[in-house]
């Protein structure tokens, strides 16, 4: 925590914010137009994209309470929980105005001649245009990083922007390290970046007076400010509150029961905020859950504020307007308090302050009227960060076990190769190295279900699946193991009672570890080599079937291709192994042994090819 200029702080040039907010203030004179685009002459030009907002109801929400839908996998790839397979939502109406921005193909034309000139693309937005913003620069992140390695970064810049998305957007961001180029300024009183927050049916018809006023149609706000403002907060607080438990680690029953029947917004902060306190200074964080419960708190009126209800929700809408005029100043004045991750002890607890460092911060925290609770939210959101690195830090002294057990199992399987294979040894069970086997598999299954559970309650940094590290270790732990698993479960007839081990039986930590390799090598998700012996123990069962042939035929013509990415070793072509007799059952040979695969065998040491 400490005090820095925000141009250091964030390397961005002071000159292109305050062109990004000029310009984002003007694309609203043009509303016929879908963006505005204009070059800024710096040592290194950028190019900037400007979005107008939209000042219509039915432009901020539709269908459900909080105009949430799935957002569009084709075009965002990246937003999703990787291993837990869930898919990032989003607002419906937001990604249908920017999938009609990508439809104009000029757009695309100008874009992709920026990025060919080698500049900085520069997307901005003030009111629902920085969402407009916010979606077209992650649309950009997910091309240019399947394009090429050499790229310049784009830069997404939105003022008074509503809230986008749901916390798996921000999570992706952050797995892919592109958190860091989106920037959000928000003034203090501001009430907007809060109006995501609360179901439509509850500000529905005071919306459309407020959007009227910020469209100029009326010269003063609206009477029903104060109620409109009342309104937002009040819903702010439920979802405020509900995070503040939730980070804490309340466990108490009445917090699921009370959000099974009440509502709450699925959105959440992404990216770095810029709060204007309102007195010159600037306070950044990064931490979504401690911007949120800024959001909410800055907004909670003091005992001489609140005598004054009806000129607080005035302000809150005119500070939405002065973007332009006042961030001006507060870049000027550069006085920068940052809440940096990870030192939740830096932060003051009370507006009683000696030390003069702190004192600082704490001056920044006051002005944006953070309260002791607040602060003490703040603070938790920022233990939580650190606790979750505390706890990478503890599965990555496990990597070592893993490793170690892994390599048994490697040396286990050459033996193997001496007999059946791999498979059918550990499946017959009949041997001492099988048992031991068995027992590196357990340690190594309690290993992986502790961490993909703590993903599940995530327990882990949100950058912790995009690791390569992690991502490797998975792929090779679940090539060597999963076939044991598989043998495990056909060996007790599981598929009796629970049916073929590739519909509910696979465990989850294979899935999750599949997905990540998937997703970090941009490959198509399908059956993996892996899960080779689970086909295999089907077709067995299915012997008479109609079509076993084929299928057989098929699942033949896979093999090579597994075997040459590595996804499944050469002993499944062993003379015994039970696809060879399968093979030799229905077709008289065991015609997968071709010439390429039979040297290989020999090259690894199985000794009856």
């Amino acid at each position: 925590m400490g005090t820095v200029k925000l141009g250091e702080n964030m390397e961005i040039k002071e000159v292109v914010i305050e062109k990004a907010c000029s310009m984002a203030m003007n694309a609203h004179k043009y509303p016929e137009k879908q963006y505005l685009s204009k070059k800024i002459k710096t040592s290194s030009s950028e190019v900037v994209f400007s979005f107008p907002g939209s000042w219509s109801v039915n432009d901020w929400f539709t269908g459900t309470s909080f105009g949430e839908t799935k957002v569009d996998p084709q075009l965002f790839p990246s937003l999703k929980y990787v291993g837990l397979d869930v898919t990032a939502t989003v607002n419906e109406v937001f990604l249908n105005r920017f999938k009609a921005v990508l439809a104009n193909p000029q757009f695309q034309i100008e874009v992709e001649k920026a990025a060919t000139d080698w500049r900085q693309i520069v997307f901005t937005g003030h009111s629902s245009g920085g969402a407009i913003a916010i979606l077209a620069t992650i649309w950009l992140l997910e091309g240019q990083i399947r394009r090429s390695s050499n790229w310049i970064a784009p830069l997404c810049l939105t003022f008074g922007s509503p809230l986008v998305g749901d916390r798996i957007i921000n999570l992706a961001l952050r797995r892919e390290n592109w958190s860091r180029y989106f920037v959000n300024f928000v003034m203090r009183c501001d009430i907007v970046p809060q109006i995501s927050l609360s179901p439509l049916s509850s500000i529905n018809q005071k919306l459309q007076q407020v959007l009227d006023y910020f469209n100029q149609k009326a010269q003063q706000p609206p009477n029903e400010a104060p109620a409109f403002y009342e309104t937002v907060v009040k819903n702010a607080s439920s979802v405020a509150n509900y995070a503040a438990c939730k980070i804490m680690g309340s466990t108490n029953p009445l917090l699921e029961t009370i959000s099974s029947f009440i509502e709450l917004s699925p959105y959440r902060p992404l990216g770095t905020y810029v709060f204007c306190t309102g007195n010159g200074k600037l306070v950044v964080s990064s931490n979504p859950d401690a911007v949120l419960q800024v959001l909410y708190y800055a907004s909670q009126l003091s005992t001489e504020e609140a005598r004054e209800k009806v000129k607080v929700a005035q302000t809150s809408l005119k500070d939405h307007l002065n973007y332009g005029n006042d961030l001006q100043e507060y870049l000027k004045m550069s006085i920068v308090t940052c809440l940096y991750q990870h030192h939740p002890e830096a932060l003051p607890l009370s507006s009683n302050v000696a030390n003069v460092e702190r004192g600082r911060v704490n001056v920044a925290l006051n002005d944006l009227g953070l309260s002791e609770r607040a602060r003490l939210c703040i603070h938790a959101a920022e233990a939580l960060e650190k606790q979750k690195l505390k706890n990478q830090a503890s599965i990555d002294e496990k990597q070592k076990d893993i490793e170690k057990c892994l390599d048994k199992l490697e040396a286990y399987k050459k033996k193997c190769a001496l007999k059946v294979g791999y498979y059918d040894a550990f499946k017959s069970s009949e041997e001492k190295e099988d048992f031991h086997a068995n027992v590196e598999r357990l340690e190594l299954a309690g290993i992986w279900d502790e961490i993909i559970e703590m993903l599940k309650r995530n327990e882990l940094p949100d950058e912790f699946e995009g690791r390569k590290t992690w991502i490797n270790l998975g792929t090779r732990y679940r090539r060597i193991v999963e076939p044991l698993d598989i043998a495990n479960y056909y060996r007790h007839l599981k598929n009796e009672d629970t049916g073929p081990y590739m519909g509910k039986g696979r465990p989850r930590r294979y899935k999750c570890t599949q997905r990540w390799r998937e997703h970090a090598e941009r490959l198509p998700h399908e059956v993996p080599g892996s899960c080779f012996w689970a086909e295999v123990e089907e077709l067995c069962i299915k012997t008479s079937c109609q079509g076993i042939k084929e299928s057989i035929s098929h699942l033949n013509t896979k093999v090579k291709k597994w075997i040459k990415d590595g996804e499944l070793g050469v002993d499944v072509l062993l003379e015994n192994s039970t696809f060879n007799k399968l093979l030799k059952q229905h077709f008289l040979t065991n015609f997968s042994q071709d010439l390429e695969l039979r040297k290989e065998l020999h090259v690894q040491g199985f000794a009856d090819a």
